[in-house]
């Protein structure tokens, strides 16, 4: 094993660093053009927009179901806010020197889910449900969808299961759903799991199983039980399609907002996005949809814990799936239960290697400061492992990686015209007593003696 790291770390050099639990800010030297890039991606716009119709079917049914996306006619999208209080307490507290906009997309407030899952799961779901739906006569095409919530839709559905292994806001999002279309549904949870998330889905009516182990096992036992039964369905966070499909129709949202706030996109308007990363469906599918909108104009980072730097392992080291971080002797482990993943996805891995800009990882503790921070400058609540997203904003003017990838793209003059969008993954459904215990744990990191050092 020694030899076989140090012939990683010849390799990849940021392999050293991941190993020593550092904090890294590493650029991607496998990003290319975006037209180059795309080329070697099967998937295309079209199949976005085929997922984006797909949802404006189901917005009657969805609108039914869940009133609160009546005010949106059955639309689940989230709000995209400026934050310059936040901006200018990265800047007087972390140093950041961030010049541009600095704007916060909120999935975190998204309806049924209040995640960023709320995209992919939900939109999966629906797919499976259309698919059986179609294929026995329960709706024919063209018809309204609302018909999907009749009790005679929901009987039909009653007869089919889905199961799906999560650490957390995946879970809810497939359970939700699930539950609300008729079908038997099974959560298969790590050990990393939160308490909350566990009990909220029990409310469901959703079948939640708990393992001792991590996300991986999770997942290999919800997949070995989904094959059991030929009326089940298992959704698979590491290969899905329809999952990145679902989270690529973010851009299409995002552009449009955009739009709404005369903010632009161009050469000389560079657009930077930050998202947390665990397997990587969700920002894996955001940072194909941004790509086919915006091209080289748009620079997307994902952030990770120390602990949990599944992604940037696997792309360094071009492994993909075939490493995990306990393969480097980190433990996988981390406050970020969203972002508790060991092993990337391959699938992802190899969409992005040539489209993403680059990745940050973050310890734990920062994130519970900057959790406090956008509560403090802006009354915005989001959990622990949403605020990975701000890891990329403090560092990316800063520090000299980035100062050089900044050269390297042309972009040094052009930061002052550029806008940061931080992606919020979850929160809004965290329970009051949970929230207390978050910012608890915050008001510790700030106390400790190596609060210093986080600043």
């Amino acid at each position: 094993m020694v030899m076989e790291l140090a012939m990683l770390e010849e390799k990849a050099p940021v392999v050293r660093n991941l190993r020593n639990q550092e904090e890294v800010s590493w650029t991607n030297p496998l990003l290319t053009g975006t037209k180059e890039a795309l080329e070697g991606i099967e998937l295309t716009m079209e199949d976005v927009k085929d997922a984006e119709e797909r949802l404006q079917r189901f917005a009657p049914f969805i609108s039914r179901v869940f009133p609160e996306t009546r005010d949106r006619d059955g639309l689940i999208e989230s709000p995209l806010k400026e934050i310059p209080g936040m901006k200018e307490k990265l800047n007087s507290t972390w140093g950041a020197g961030l010049t541009g906009k600095l704007l916060l997309k909120m999935d975190s407030d998204l309806a049924v889910a209040g995640s960023i899952k709320a995209r992919g799961g939900i939109y999966e779901i629906l797919k499976h449900a259309e698919d059986l739906a179609l294929e026995h006569g329960i709706v024919k095409p063209g018809e309204n969808y609302e018909k999907f919530a009749d009790p005679e839709a929901k009987e039909f559905f009653s007869q089919y299961s889905v199961h799906v292994g999560s650490t957390g806001n995946l879970g809810l999002s497939i359970g939700i759903i699930s539950a609300a279309v008729g079908f038997h549904v099974f959560v298969h949870m790590s050990q990393d799991a939160k308490q909350w998330k566990k009990d909220l889905l029990r409310s469901k009516g959703v079948e939640v199983i708990e393992y001792a182990g991590d996300y991986g096992a999770a997942v290999k036992k919800g997949r070995e039980e989904a094959e059991k039964d030929p009326y089940s369905y298992f959704v698979d966070d590491e290969n899905s399609v329809n999952l990145f499909l679902g989270y690529a129709v973010a851009a299409l949202r995002l552009r449009k907002q955009l739009e709404e706030c005369e903010i632009k996109v161009d050469d000389e308007h560079p657009l930077f996005v930050y998202l947390p990363c665990g397997v990587g469906g969700a920002p894996g599918g955001v940072t194909f949809g941004l790509k086919l909108l915006y091209g080289d104009n748009v620079h997307i980072f994902y952030e990770e814990p120390v602990q949990a730097c599944c992604m940037v392992l696997g792309i360094a080291t071009g492994l993909h799936s075939d490493i995990c971080v306990q393969d480097i002797g980190l433990s996988g482990k981390t406050e970020a239960d969203g972002l508790a993943v060991g092993r990337p996805s391959k699938f992802v891995g190899k969409t992005v290697e040539h489209l993403l800009s680059g990745e940050f990882t973050v310890e734990d503790d920062r994130l519970y400061l900057y959790m406090k921070a956008l509560l403090d400058q802006e009354h915005i609540f989001i959990e622990p492992s949403s605020c990975a997203a701000f890891a990329g904003p403090v560092r990316i003017e800063k520090e000299e990686a980035c100062r050089k990838y900044l050269e390297e793209q042309g972009l040094s003059g052009k930061m002052e015209k550029a806008t940061h969008i931080a992606w919020a993954t979850g929160g809004s459904l965290v329970p009051e007593e949970v929230r207390e215990s978050y910012l608890k744990k915050a008001a510790e990191v700030e106390d400790s003696s190596d609060a210093n050092q986080l600043k």
